[in-house]
């Protein structure tokens, strides 16, 4: 089964500077981080701030879950970091 993102939920973490998501292969949760920088590369405009990070990541979703598998299938260990060479 691939990796899919039927949750819709996303968290600003504080102390990382990122945002937070989840990913599913088959009944595992994986857990994905986006960094500031990669969320300001593919949206220039975001504010640095909670409200900003959040609603670059609202915006362009398909493309981090997309980066987000990527990620996933070079790797598949715990939890996963995107960062901005991540979203080219």
């Amino acid at each position: 089964m691939a990796l899919n993102f039927p949750n819709q939920s996303r968290s600003y973490d504080a102390r990382q500077h990122c945002v937070r998501f989840w990913g599913y292969d088959a009944s595992l949760e994986i857990p994905f981080f986006v960094e500031a920088d990669a969320l300001c590369r593919i949206e220039p405009r975001a504010a640095r701030d909670e409200p900003g990070l959040l609603a670059a990541f609202d915006l362009h979703r398909n493309r981090i879950c997309q980066a987000a598998g990527k990620v996933y299938s070079r790797h598949r260990r715990g939890s996963y970091t995107l960062a901005a060479a991540d979203m080219a």
